[in-house]
């Protein structure tokens, strides 16, 4: 007889087990909010225009409707219970012998409500298209705004100079210099300021140093106005206060500064550690129980190399989830369970055109050729052939135009 799985969450690591099953041990329920896979990394390349939504996402009975074993279920877990394995959820109930969460992060606000509701985030492509719409109609604003209004909406402020935040940065600034201007030649584009604040010293500061000036230094000539050492105190979606106590005006707030873990009702509290991160061992087992198993960003393991946890990285996710589908292919063999380990292939970022950073074990690099790199590794991890040549054909138009004709506000009747 085989074994029901219960996979919550479609993101990199959820539809990476789901795919690797063996339709002859395993039946497989996929859960999830909503009812299709994102690809995280390019939302900001949706934010900015560039790329349209469907580009990036994936609706997951169409990426496993091949796949007789399967199941999809569009709903909101509840609670797990471990004792009667069930997960309740507000369709109802499913049971499991094995239950997998891969529920991936949010948005980290610590703990400022005011932060909270008053900012954009960038954890979705439903986010990527609300930034979309905020700015363009900010800019039809602008046109009929008094002078003392226009001030607040000439700022655009983006909080962290992780990946997302440079990223955005970036494309931001390209945009204001080449697309823009063509749209609204009523507006003076040289009062338009991009700011982005890190509470570090550096941009991209889990990257290498070579990383990190090389990022800093291709902002500040695309025009960014950087505060690094930087911390923001309060945001009433009007003005934004700094820690030190500077007041900035400013309608657009985009908020990338950190993630902390999705929580769901029925896990132990002694298994969460830092950041909702839940404690795994070896194989990913969540401590404590022999049925539950976490991976990806969620999942919080110690290893000799990753004392701390792995970092919250799509690499991580997708191979701790090839590994687990392998562990309990095993299991149900009776067999040895293998412990998963990490080998780090690196990390990169893009700053904008011929601009980006890449960091390999063996080596590390910027510019066009970092830039080369990064698109194609990331064409490579867009799931359906479609799509990859979809992205491939917007990425060049645009480089060749400097446009993307792409700048649609699309808003519900209120």
């Amino acid at each position: 007889m085989k074994k029901k799985v219960v996979v919550i969450g479609g993101g990199f690591a959820g539809v990476q087990c789901v795919r690797n099953f063996d339709e002859e041990l395993f039946d497989v329920w996929l859960i999830d909010k909503i009812n299709h896979h994102q690809f995280q990394p390019l939302f900001y390349q949706v934010a900015t225009s560039q790329l349209e939504p469907s580009s990036i996402s994936f609706p997951l009975r169409n990426i496993f409707r091949s796949k007789k074993n399967v199941h999809i279920r569009m709903a909101e877990v509840l609670e797990i219970d471990e004792e009667q394995k069930q997960v309740i959820t507000d369709i109802g109930d499913f049971t499991f012998d094995y239950l997998i969460i891969a529920i991936g992060c949010k948005t980290n606000f610590f703990g400022n409500e005011n932060i909270e509701r008053n900012t954009f985030t960038l954890k979705s492509t439903y986010d990527a298209i609300s930034i979309r719409n905020h700015i363009l109609q900010t800019f039809e604003n602008i046109i009929s705004a008094k002078p003392e209004e226009k001030k607040g909406l000439l700022n655009l402020i983006i909080v962290g100079a992780g990946p997302t935040g440079v990223e955005l940065a970036g494309a931001f600034a390209e945009i204001k210099q080449h697309v823009l201007p063509k749209d609204y030649r009523g507006i003076d584009f040289s009062t338009f300021q991009i700011m982005l604040i890190e509470g570090s010293g550096n941009t991209l500061n889990s990257m290498s140093e070579q990383a990190r000036k090389a990022s800093r230094k291709y902002l500040e000539e695309m025009g960014v106005k950087l505060y690094t050492q930087t911390y923001v105190k309060d945001y009433d979606g009007e003005q934004l206060t700094l820690q030190s106590g500077e007041v900035i005006r400013s309608k657009t707030v985009i908020w990338a500064a950190g993630v902390t873990g999705n929580i769901i009702k029925g896990l132990s509290s002694d298994v969460l550690v830092g950041g909702n991160r839940i404690k795994v061992n070896r194989f990913n087992q969540v401590l404590g129980s022999t049925a539950i198993f976490a991976i990806g960003d969620i999942a919080y393991m110690e290893t000799p190399t990753y004392p701390k946890g792995h970092p919250q990285l799509a690499n991580v996710a997708i191979n701790q989830a090839k590994r687990l589908v392998k562990n309990l292919k095993l299991l149900e063999q009776k067999r040895e369970l293998v412990a998963f380990e990490y080998r780090d292939l690196g990390s990169m970022a893009t700053i904008g055109r011929n601009k980006a950073v890449v960091d390999l074990p063996f080596i590390k690099f910027k510019g066009y050729t970092a830039w080369l790199v990064w698109m194609f590794l990331h064409l490579m991890l867009i799931l359906s052939v479609k799509n990859k040549l979809i992205i491939f054909i917007n990425w060049a138009w645009a480089y060749l135009t400097k446009d993307s004709s792409l700048r649609l506000i699309l808003k519900e009747k209120k």
